[in-house]
């Protein structure tokens, strides 16, 4: 006969899959012990509270969603602002509004109305006579035509990538949000906004009465922790817990400057994009707009692009054809796991596999 586990749920990672889960399971009369290598909960979504503002650390985070039942889930924990997310770019010191909209296009070319402004982009896109896009360069030339991409796309997303875009596939830009109304904002979702007081206390509200481990290294003394538990719920990345044995999937990650200004605003916007590529940051987050903050100081973050090493936290997936035959090999192996939950997200693909209990 089995002995009995101390725990319903052993969750690595307390990020809002892991606490959402654990939650969730509580509920319902399981168990559970969350562990997490940081040392602090809520992963990506964390936190810190510097000169009064609430400093998203690994980058902008804005909440949106169509589903009325998710929305008053997480109102239920905290409430949510009406922040809506409106970013801008600079291309030589000249702003645009995001995502391309009837502003942006009367800031390109000065146009006025929807049809002018289809009829220029649609003659840049007759010009170039691109029939099959070989590259993710002549995928978003298609779509968008000359002047949004060399301003708007093209550095930016050489940036981010850390290649040209001439070398990146077409798939990764399989269309780009076009609005022919004078809207600015980023999200066509119903329900947007940042919890008041940070995203801290939906966490905490999320792990109450949840016990909770932090500075703990899974990969150390995985036999020890799996041990402890009936089911595993994993939120890392699946080549890890496979130990890499199809090969190591690719990443790229970022680099964070956080900065604090003696200043009450520094420039005027929570999000601000730079889309030349001779600039090395990708954009500049000033954090006390997202809550309308009105302290005497102001931080903000420069975010740079950088290529992944094992040390570094894996932010966006290399969704090439390499990579993506790597994972759907895991993606086999997880199918056939027992009694756990593999949380994992790659483009096009979610993996959720269902306990045996």
């Amino acid at each position: 006969m089995q002995n009995e586990k101390e725990y319903d749920y052993l969750v690595v990672g307390s990020g809002l899959f892991g606490a959402v889960f654990a939650h969730e399971a509580k509920k319902r009369g399981k168990k559970c012990l969350i562990i997490d290598k940081r040392s602090h909960a809520g992963g990506n979504v964390y936190c810190e509270n510097i000169e009064g503002i609430n400093v998203h650390k690994y980058g902008a985070h804005i909440f949106h969603t169509n589903d009325k039942a998710i929305w008053d889930y997480v109102n239920s924990f905290v409430e949510f602002n009406r922040y809506t997310n409106s970013p801008v770019a600079i291309h030589n010191d000249k702003l645009y509004n995001l995502p391309f909209n009837m502003n942006t296009f009367y800031q390109l070319w000065g146009v006025k109305t929807p049809q002018e402004a289809k009829d220029k982009i649609q003659s840049q896109i007759d010009q170039l006579n691109i029939a099959e896009p070989a590259n993710l360069e002549e995928q978003a030339l298609s779509l968008i035509g000359t002047d949004i991409y060399e301003k708007l796309i093209k550095g930016y997303t050489e940036k981010q990538w850390g290649r040209p875009a001439t070398e990146l596939p077409a798939f990764i830009i399989k269309r780009l949000p076009v609005r022919f109304t004078y809207d600015n904002n980023y999200f066509n979702d119903k329900y947007q906004g940042i919890p008041i007081g940070g995203y801290n206390k939906l966490v905490d509200g999320l792990l109450d009465g949840i016990e909770v481990k932090l500075n703990v290294d899974y990969f150390e003394n995985r036999e020890q922790w799996n041990a402890l538990a009936s089911n595993i719920v994993f939120t890392g990345k699946i080549d890890q817990y496979y130990d890499f044995q199809f090969g190591q999937l690719e990443y790229r990650s970022l680099k964070f400057e956080h900065e604090t200004h003696d200043i009450e605003n520094f420039q005027g916007n929570a999000v601000v994009n730079y889309t030349e590529r001779e600039i090395p940051f990708t954009r500049i987050i000033e954090h006390k707009h997202f809550e309308f903050g009105t302290q005497l100081k102001t931080i903000v973050t420069k975010e740079y692009p950088a290529e992944w090493t094992a040390e570094q936290e894996p932010y966006y997936p290399i969704n090439d054809d390499k990579n993506s035959a790597v994972f759907k090999q895991y993606e086999q192996l997880a199918k056939n796991e027992p009694n756990v939950i593999l949380a994992v997200d790659w483009p096009n693909t979610s993996i959720t596999t269902c306990t045996r209990s």
